[in-house]
């Protein structure tokens, strides 16, 4: 659906500064808050399936009414253990019914939602609870091979002596409740019992939501009628690749415009059938499975962590339509005895999924949107809609969508640089974060209000973007800008390559020479020839690696979220082309 008028606009002709179209004007917007959006989805759609669980034994579903009775009774649950006007509450969950029911029930309730990693190590974990300020928190007890229960009594010892709500802790100031919810996808204890089954401390989740029963349904209506547009909705953590997460603080009406954003701007047409392995801890997940699933009446096909076997299963019996995923994930359903028998025909959305495209039962010409985004934008800032001609894509990332201004600025003297000339992305707009908690406003943006992304690129008269990759990974080879990530985009559609990483490192004559480094799927062999071959086909010659490296899954530094550490990879490639730092 094309948006009337003109989509954005260059404010003077001979800079790079460009502004959307009035936020008012965006078709499809409704209610702004959290609770809002749930309550508008719900009045819609009430009977209808919104979201589906399988488990070994059983197959959830909740309508939109369950799904609303739900979050109320998590609203009500975490009222009477106190929780108020902007408290913090992590949930520390893999995706599942109750991850949803805590992030509506919170709003609802007054309350901020800490999002945290199911991946995060214990030292990152401390990390997270002791910065993030949380009073409550909503955990699964065993995740994988993970025993929460017990990694928290070792982070905090007086857990071990407390009863429910009565922490007191010097490491932890501002916790208070902990309440402990069943895992589903543990494999460590056999006979289901962990080491921190018992500690009197931690709430079991039927208990926490018998609360509600103390705290009539009334006063959560009246506290999410009281939320705001620009109240604090949500706090997330970016990866951390190379220090510390740092804690992203987002406002209602983020996390609502990008629900309400993200089927137009897919183009889904139909009620979405919404899957992702890939947890709701991450701004993009949360943000584009909800969306849209909910906003357009469908449901979200919820899948714990990412297992390929299972998510082929879930996706045929399901008639999932829209996946959401990266292409290493991809190159695993590949592997999957069966895959291609299975029937994956009802697949029609799919990010980046080109090798999923090839798929003998897939009939789909559906392109995912280039666009722009941020974890502190929480997500997309600027793009065309799917259905955009190539000839106006040109090549680009779109333009900013409503609300949202963008200019390009010399990243030493900030300055607006001329329309084509190349520098730092600037973005603000009614995504755009509240801030980072523990810095002012002055260390988070410029005089403007603008923030200074770190990212490289420029825009051409059209005030579309063109988006080039970190400034300081931009590689420079023989007086030319080579982005990793484009180069790592086209590795990944090659069918055999897992994950890749692109690095720049030394060379005498060019400054810098493209180096990939590749970690192929289990049992694949990769040829170099055939590999430069399809490169060659795609990229332009200068982009062309010089040298592609491959590696092991076990000998490739990954984050605790799959992340490339680049840092650390780049090492690597010069070790093993004998290349000194």
């Amino acid at each position: 659906m094309a948006i009337p008028g003109k989509r954005a606009f260059l404010e003077d002709p001979s800079v790079s500064l460009v502004r959307g179209m009035r936020l008012a004007d965006e078709p499809g917007m409704g209610a702004l808050t959290i609770p809002g959006f749930l309550r508008e989805v719900c009045d819609r759609y009430a009977e209808r399936e919104a979201l589906v669980l399988h488990c070994d034994d059983r197959v959830e579903r909740w309508s939109y009414r369950d799904l609303w009775d739900r979050s109320v009774e998590v609203a009500r649950a975490l009222i009477d253990t106190g929780v108020d006007k902007d408290s913090r509450v992590g949930i520390l969950m893999t995706n599942r019914p109750e991850y949803l029911s805590a992030l509506f029930g919170t709003a609802m309730a007054g309350g901020v939602t800490v999002a945290l990693s199911t991946f995060s190590t214990a030292a990152e974990l401390e990390h997270l609870i002791a910065v993030s300020g949380i009073s409550t928190l909503l955990f699964e007890d065993r995740v994988l091979k993970k025993d929460f229960a017990a990694l928290l009594a070792e982070l905090e010892p007086a857990i071990a002596d407390s009863a429910v709500g009565e922490l007191s802790s010097k490491k932890f100031p501002f916790l208070r409740h902990l309440v402990r919810l069943e895992g589903i996808t543990a494999t460590e204890h056999g006979d289901g019992h962990g080491a921190g089954d018992d500690l009197a401390a931690l709430e079991p989740w039927a208990a926490f939501i018998a609360r509600s029963e103390a705290v009539a349904a009334e006063v959560v209506e009246a506290r999410a009628a009281a939320v705001s547009p620009a109240d604090t909705g949500g706090l997330f953590f970016s990866s951390g690749t190379t220090s510390l997460p740092k804690g992203i603080m987002h406002a209602q009406r983020a996390f609502a415009v990008q629900w309400w954003r993200w089927p137009r701007v897919m183009a889904v047409r139909e009620p979405g059938r919404a899957w992702t392995g890939n947890g709701f801890f991450w701004s993009g997940n949360i943000s584009m499975i909800v969306g849209v699933a909910l906003a357009t009446g469908g449901a979200v096909i919820l899948q714990p962590l990412f297992d390929a076997d299972a998510a082929v299963k879930l996706i045929e019996a399901e008639r999932v339509n829209f996946l959401n995923g990266r292409p290493h994930q991809w190159a695993r359903l590949q592997a999957v005895p069966g895959y291609l028998e299975a029937d994956l025909s009802s697949l029609r959305y799919i990010t980046r999924g080109e090798i999923i495209m090839e798929h003998p039962t897939v009939n789909t010409d559906w392109m995912l949107p280039m666009s722009f985004g941020t974890t502190e934008t929480m997500t997309i800032n600027t793009s065309y809609d799917a259905d955009t001609p190539a000839e106006q894509y040109a090549g680009s990332a779109g333009v900013p969508l409503p609300g949202n201004l963008l200019k390009i600025v010399d990243p030493q003297s900030h300055a607006p640089v001329p329309v084509g000339e190349r520098g730092e992305i600037c973005i603000k707009g009614p995504t755009l974060m509240i801030g980072y908690i523990g810095k002012t406003l002055e260390e988070t943006f410029d005089d403007e209000g603008y923030f200074c992304t770190g990212d490289g690129g420029y825009v051409d008269g059209e005030g579309r973007l063109y988006w080039e990759g970190r400034l300081n990974d931009i590689i420079k080879t023989g007086g030319a800008n080579v982005s990793p990530q484009e180069v790592d985009d086209c590795l990944a559609t090659y069918p055999g390559v897992k994950r890749s990483q692109t690095v720049g490192v030394p060379h005498e004559t060019l400054s810098e020479m493209v180096v990939s480094c590749i970690v192929p799927i289990d049992g694949a062999t990769l040829d170099h020839g055939q590999l430069i071959a399809y490169l060659k086909e795609r990229l332009a010659s200068y982009k062309i690696p010089r040298e592609l490296l491959f590696f092991a899954e076990e000998d490739f530094p990954l984050t605790g979220n799959e992340k490339a550490k680049v840092t650390e990879i780049r090492q690597l490639a010069l070790k093993r082309l004998g290349i000194a730092a």
